[in-house]
């Protein structure tokens, strides 16, 4: 549904990127699996990092924007971001209309600007281009993602006054990352 993470730089070109345990060198992240249990954490997380774009658009609501997760959250298709044996964020790809959906990607806010949503994003999108899926993703008018998906070759499908509907096919050539 949304996608709000900041973050620039990356991993190693080198470096082989596992189905679900991906560890990425000088960030020092892993990805493991959602389990029920990570459920009213993610909540938490979400209502921190959409806060701000919320509140900017007049659509923060404290129930809300917690039972928005809650009544999406499907442990099967979404990943802890984990950095030192701490939930630092979380991503969900999930299979819908054709194609990949990329939601929930949260960054904690001490976590963003450091690389690792770049690094994150950079591994979910090999999978995904390995599989030859088009990813599709939407995120909040004026957000600071969206920047970060258009430097990994995500364009505008649609958009009305809140959202922003994007997509990327497989192999998308992504632009030169910029510093955030």
């Amino acid at each position: 549904m949304d996608a709000g993470v900041m973050g620039s730089a990356g991993t190693r070109p080198d470096m082989a990127v596992p189905a679900r345990t991906t560890p990425t060198p000088p960030a020092g992240w892993v990805l493991r699996s959602a389990v029920a249990a990570d459920i009213e954490v993610i909540a938490e997380l979400r209502a921190t990092v959409m806060r701000a774009d919320l509140e900017r658009l007049g659509r923060y609501d404290e129930h809300r924007v917690r039972q928005r997760l809650r009544d999406s959250f499907s442990p099967e298709h979404t990943s802890i971001i984990m950095i030192d044996r701490e939930l630092a964020g979380c991503v969900t790809v999930r299979p819908a209309e054709g194609r990949q959906w990329l939601e929930h990607f949260y960054l904690a806010p001490h976590h963003q600007g450091r690389g690792i949503g770049s690094a994150v994003l950079r591994a979910v999108l090999e999978r995904t281009d390995a599989q030859g899926m088009t990813v599709g993703l939407n995120v909040l008018q004026g957000g600071a993602a969206r920047r970060l998906y258009e430097r990994h070759g995500f364009v505008v499908e649609a958009q009305d006054s809140i959202d922003v509907f994007m997509m990327r096919p497989p192999g998308a050539v992504a632009s030169t990352p910029a510093k955030a």
